[in-house]
């Protein structure tokens, strides 16, 4: 009984993977362990990526104001501007004047 129920778990998790590993029970656990294991690691790069895609919009509008993303990370900083990397890359993005006013509180406070 439970020998059934974990064997259809299984294939279920594996549908639509290519060939035998959709069908036969030995590669279909395999696969999913494998994809289980790519799916863990995948969720924890996706903040890594993130974060540096939100940095490369924050260093390139930095740039345009006329400092790099370190100094006005340091300006936010000693001015008390607790905005997070990924509101300042939206910023960045759809709103570069009101970044540009950041950017030169930031520059004023250093």
């Amino acid at each position: 009984m439970m020998t059934r129920k974990r064997r259809k778990s299984v294939l279920k998790a594996a549908k639509g993977y290519w060939g035998a590993k959709s069908k036969h029970f030995k590669m279909a656990k395999q696969a999913v362990m494998k994809s289980g294991n790519y799916a863990f690691a995948g969720r924890k790069a996706k903040k890594r990526d993130f974060r540096r895609l939100w940095i490369a919009r924050i260093s390139a509008q930095a740039k345009v104001c006329g400092m790099n993303y370190s100094t006005l990370m340091h300006g936010l900083k000693v001015a008390g501007i607790e905005l997070n990397r990924k509101m300042l890359a939206e910023l960045a993005v759809s709103d570069k004047e009101a970044f540009a006013a950041i950017a030169e509180k930031a520059k004023a406070a250093l």
